[in-house]
């Protein structure tokens, strides 16, 4: 009797714990976004054009790229635009200076071109001051597909490294001397969810973007008592032209959308999804995952190939 009742008291005490860690972590998270996306922003807005007279944001004529020029513009910074379409880039150019009378600065590179890109881009900057690097240029997937099976193999997996990871590492050493010369500037990494949630069908462009998250995170543990802040941001659905939505809703805002939120979080946090219900949304699918691996994964990847067969229809028909 006194054992099942020691044991019934042990059981009970363990419960208990369990409950008590869940609670305390469910307290600690909802403290943690409050903090986030509410008391944070508050206390430590950023002064972008304090920290230089101009911004410098890679794959800057559309989307998300687009909208962080368009952004730093209205916060009085001069803008250099660098991206590999020249009618886009005086497009934008023009659109930014008549909406925000800020200077611009052009410069067409394709970043899925070798590295003589970089000796071009370190001659045309080479005596601007840029206080904000927006590294946002990249390549994804035409169509989720397997390893195995994606189109231009060779060329396709080529151009993803050149313009995930090469540019990225290549524009912050191009870029960073000056702001540590000068104890000051800001430094966006722009990297994307699928680095962070079960991703099969991507796993080429999922692997490059987490690159981008673990380069941010060595890099601002590096710079950051050198005055420098580093942000990677993680976007889930986004209307762009790389995601191709086309149709914003709440958990896939508009790229305008989407930026104003997430530079708000600069200078409060190194690593963030930038916008809140896209971090409800990687919370929910990774703790799901950690529920039931097997069926997240089967749900996930019948989700990817779905999506699959649909552009591959596509295609036939374009082709046809």
């Amino acid at each position: 009797m006194v054992t099942e009742l020691s044991h019934v008291s042990h059981t009970r005490s363990k419960r208990l714990t369990r409950n008590l860690t869940f609670f305390a972590r469910q307290c600690a998270c909802v403290n943690s976004v409050m903090y986030t996306y509410v008391i944070g922003p508050a206390l430590n807005e950023v002064d972008f054009k304090s920290k230089g007279k101009w911004a410098l944001v890679t794959g800057s004529t559309d989307g998300i790229g687009k909208a962080y020029a368009r952004e730093l513009a209205s916060r009085g910074c001069g803008i250099v635009l660098v991206s590999r379409s020249i009618d886009k880039l005086k497009s934008t150019a023009a659109e930014i200076e008549n909406d925000f009378k800020v200077q611009t600065k052009t410069v067409q590179a394709d970043f899925c071109e070798g590295d003589s890109i970089y000796d071009k881009i370190s001659k045309e900057i080479a005596d601007i001051e840029i206080g904000t690097l927006v590294n946002n240029v990249g390549v994804s997937y035409t169509y989720p597909e397997y390893f195995l099976d994606i189109p231009d193999w060779e060329q396709t997996i080529n151009n993803m490294i050149k313009a995930n990871i090469v540019s990225t590492t290549r524009m912050t050493g191009l870029v960073l001397p000056g702001m540590v010369q000068r104890g000051k500037g800001v430094v966006i990494n722009v990297g994307s969810g699928a680095s962070i949630i079960p991703s099969p069908l991507l796993t080429v462009y999922a692997a490059t973007k987490a690159f981008v998250e673990k380069f941010t995170e060595g890099l601002e543990m590096e710079y950051k008592k050198r005055g420098i802040i580093v942000q990677c941001v993680l976007p889930g659905f986004v209307c762009s032209k790389l995601s191709g939505l086309h149709r914003s809703s709440l958990i896939a805002p508009t790229a305008t959308s989407y930026v104003k939120s997430a530079i708000s979080l600069v200078g409060t946090t190194s690593n963030t999804a930038g916008y809140f219900p896209h971090s409800i949304f990687f919370f929910g699918i990774n703790f799901f995952y950690a529920l039931t691996n097997k069926f997240s994964v089967w749900l996930v990847t019948r989700s990817m190939e779905n999506t699959r067969r649909k552009a591959l229809r596509k295609k036939e028909k374009m082709e046809a």
